[in-house]
């Protein structure tokens, strides 16, 4: 970390107009770009975070041998840490870093609510661990465009008096949700050194098959099998702890494989516009919770087995200028500058029922894989 950007020669964001790489702080290509490199430049580069993600473009004019690229990891600071949990942020600093500065691990507490025994850190011999939930605690909630931040601020402050020598502390964390990451952060403030922390994790959304329009019962039968024809529920979940937030559904694609969304393919919905007449979505119980149906089909040339890739957006709860209350939206060519990913989650397969020979499906919770996006 804090390492130099570019350290060797190379060629940042100019005069690279045919064949280039770009390095991208960060797992997704809407990440801030570190270089563009060219023309036989070569450079080195190193990431803020736990990813770094590379872009090849290239036109059909010359063809030559490519790119070729090493890489290594190095572990971080260890005197400070954040994770971004399903459930709360976790904090985690350093006493032998306290004592550095001069404070002990008794010192360091949320302001305002060192009197909360839900807001108290726990002391080991070695760190000094806040549990911080995403609504208590005073933690702020914030939105930026599609960007939901969770904030709020650990303190050591030396005792009142008439004069003082010691810097005060302060540490800020922040989980920042994108849709289908959490970037973490962590900093020093105030006059004393500055630490940063970011890491990138999974946005948990559950998606499963129901019995019935009532979605009261899960399909816990591993393979489900189904008529041709048959109606199909499926509900999808935000797994977190903060009530205020919204799904929904943008894209659903079918394929005969697991891993090809692209040779073979069928769309149920895309950029929210229905394109199967038998797909329906029904209210939203919570904003939390989308539900829709389809009729079971099955491709051509008797695969057996169809599967689903959703893509689901999360917004804040009621923000009717946000994605998640636009409805259809039939898109132009993306600006590189505004792109945003989405979460990806993969369900199947489903199989038609055997006896009936013209069948469709299987498929359980415990089918789901959750994918990270466009890969780098």
């Amino acid at each position: 970390h804090e390492a130099p950007l570019c350290s060797l020669p190379c060629r940042l964001e100019s005069g690279c107009n045919y064949d280039y790489i770009e390095v991208f702080d960060g797992p997704y290509h809407s990440s801030p770009l570190i270089a563009r490199v060219c023309n036989g430049v070569s450079g080195s580069f190193t990431s803020s975070s736990n990813f770094m993600s590379v872009r090849f473009i290239s036109d059909g004019s010359v063809t030559r041998k490519g790119f070729q690229a090493e890489y290594y990891s190095s572990p971080s600071n260890d005197s400070t840490k954040l994770l971004c949990l399903q459930n709360h942020m976790q904090a985690l600093v350093s006493r032998s870093y306290l004592r550095s500065l001069g404070y002990v691990a008794q010192d360091l507490v949320i302001p305002g609510w060192s009197r909360s025994y839900q807001c108290q850190p726990q002391i080991t011999s070695s760190q000094v661990i806040f549990t911080i939930p995403y609504v208590g605690c005073g933690t702020i909630k914030q939105a930026d465009n599609d960007t939901i931040i969770y904030s709020n601020i650990l303190k050591a402050t030396v005792s009142n008096g008439i004069i003082k020598r010691k810097k005060d502390l302060n540490i800020r964390t922040s989980c920042r949700m994108l849709q289908n990451a959490w970037v973490d952060t962590m900093y020093i403030a105030n006059d004393t050194i500055e630490v940063k922390e970011i890491q990138y994790g999974n946005f948990n959304v559950n998606i499963s098959f129901y019995t019935s329009s009532s979605f009261s019962y899960p399909v816990t039968s591993s393979p489900y099998y189904v008529d041709l024809n048959q109606d199909l529920y499926l509900q999808a979940e935000i797994r977190h702890s903060d009530s205020s937030l919204a799904l929904f559904v943008d894209t659903c694609v079918a394929s005969p494989y697991p891993n090809d969304f692209t040779s073979l393919t069928y769309d149920l919905i895309r950029s929210g516009c229905v394109k199967d007449q038998t797909y329906r979505s029904y209210p939203q119980p919570s904003p939390r919770i989308a539900r829709f149906k389809f009729s079971s089909f099955h491709f051509l040339n008797r695969f057996p087995s169809v599967y689903l890739k959703c893509k689901m957006v999360v917004c804040r709860a009621y923000d009717y200028n946000s994605r998640c209350y636009r409805g259809c939206v039939v898109r132009s060519k993306r600006n590189a500058g505004s792109y945003q990913e989405k979460v990806d989650v993969v369900l199947g397969p489903v199989q038609l029922r055997v006896p009936e020979q013209w069948s469709l499906g299987r498929s359980s919770p415990s089918d789901l894989t959750e994918n990270q996006g466009p890969a780098p």
